[in-house]
């Protein structure tokens, strides 16, 4: 990281740290639609629904867009104080003690998820070191043979995009240097954030490229599941937190005439969603298998994901998006969203066990039901026993 006399206010500019570095109750609430609507389509492709001709399949079979939601949101907040930093002149955090928060944050939780699932569903596994070396270090998307059919064995096919956030995570304190080091010729906020906002723009369209060599010559299914292919989500978080800073220098007038056309922003993304919802993406529950489809199903999604999360994150007034997401009961379930997202499949499974019923078989409203509680249960139970006393212990040590 850079050392102090790296470090160079720029002149005219207060620092502005608390109100920049503030909680955002709006983005809790984008947090927990994100979780549910992974769960819908879960269920959705659990039961068929998801599967099936029609209006209603088309549009449930698209809401693994929560996942690019997830990842501009871990872009947004977790770039949000090495923008600042670097925009403002101020010392920017440091990577040891980021990294061990998200060590905590993300890791104990997890494993206890996967011990379960593992005894739980594929027990003819537990003897095996090199299975669970892969799982419990969320490396498991690198072994390009593993021994499950999905993206993920039994209770953990959604842990992929885990294994996606832990490599941005890694890789975040070396490109939030590389930004700062871009950005620092210029003199005030606005020019280094413009700086930053080109570079990122170019992350986002490494992306891209990346996908162009994964479909040279012919498309690689593994690579889809690497940290590269997301790049867009994460470089549009990153943007949004370079934006948000440099609205806290701006004038307050400015600012609110900037965030009075939110709701364009969700214009854009329900159109974008509408057209995701045709075969222009490709296939339900497939990964796009060719260049075309690929390339459509990146791009939508990013726009649909930044779209989302832009309102939410730079509205600077109270108003609809406030009211939609951050009022008290969808803040509840942004607390728990992790354990939502981590616990859906093992509700999926030990419902469907005790039932007896099988997969594609229909029911959707009451298996959503049944295993929307379940869920919320399990997720509430670690939440109160696992989460919150880790997160107790970080705020005293770090």
């Amino acid at each position: 990281m850079m050392s102090s006399d790296q470090i160079h206010r720029p002149t005219g500019v207060p620092p502005r740290g608390p109100i920049v570095l503030a909680r955002v109750h709006a983005l809790d609430g984008i947090r927990a639609l994100a979780a549910l609507m992974i769960l819908i389509y879960h269920v959705a492709l659990q039961t068929g629904l998801a599967l099936q001709d029609g209006i209603a399949g088309a549009l449930l079979s698209r809401l693994d867009v929560a996942v690019s939601i997830f990842f501009v949101l871990s872009g947004l907040l977790l770039y949000r104080p090495w923008a600042f930093a670097s925009l403002t002149g101020e010392r920017p955090p440091g990577s040891r003690d980021y990294l061990i928060r998200r060590a905590l944050r993300i890791l104990p939780l997890y494993w206890i998820v996967v011990v379960v699932a593992i005894f739980g569903w594929s027990r003819e596994h537990v003897g095996d070191l090199w299975t669970w070396l892969k799982l419990l270090t969320l490396t498991h998307n690198y072994d390009t043979a593993p021994w499950w059919n999905s993206t993920g064995p039994p209770g953990l096919m959604q842990m992929w995009s885990l294994s996606v956030e832990a490599a941005f995570y890694l890789t975040l304190p070396l490109m939030a240097l590389l930004l700062s080091w871009l950005s620092g010729g210029a003199t005030g906020v606005a020019d280094r954030a413009k700086r930053q906002l080109v570079a990122v723009t170019g992350v986002a369209l490494a992306s891209f490229v990346w996908t162009l060599v994964q479909f040279s010559p012919v498309g690689t299914g593994y690579m889809q599941l690497w940290l590269p292919r997301y790049g867009a989500c994460f470089a549009g978080g990153m943007a949004l937190a370079v934006v948000m800073v440099w609205l806290s220098s701006m004038r307050e007038e400015v600012r609110r005439t900037l965030t009075r056309w939110w709701w364009i922003c969700w214009i854009i993304a329900g159109a974008a969603y509408a057209l995701a919802s045709t075969p222009v993406t490709g296939g339900r529950y497939v990964a796009p298998s060719d260049l075309a489809t690929s390339l459509a199903e990146q791009a939508l999604y990013a726009v649909i994901s930044i779209s989302l999360v832009a309102p939410a994150a730079l509205t600077s007034s109270p108003g609809l998006v406030r009211r939609l997401l951050a009022n008290r009961p969808v803040g509840m379930l942004g607390g728990i969203s992790y354990g939502i997202f981590l616990w859906q499949f093992i509700a999926i499974d030990t419902w469907y066990a005790l039932t007896g019923q099988q997969g594609w078989t229909g029911g959707f409203a009451m298996n959503l039901a049944t295993i929307t509680v379940l869920t919320l249960l399990y997720a509430f139970i670690s939440g109160e026993l696992v989460e919150k006393p880790i997160r107790r212990r970080m705020s005293r040590r770090l």
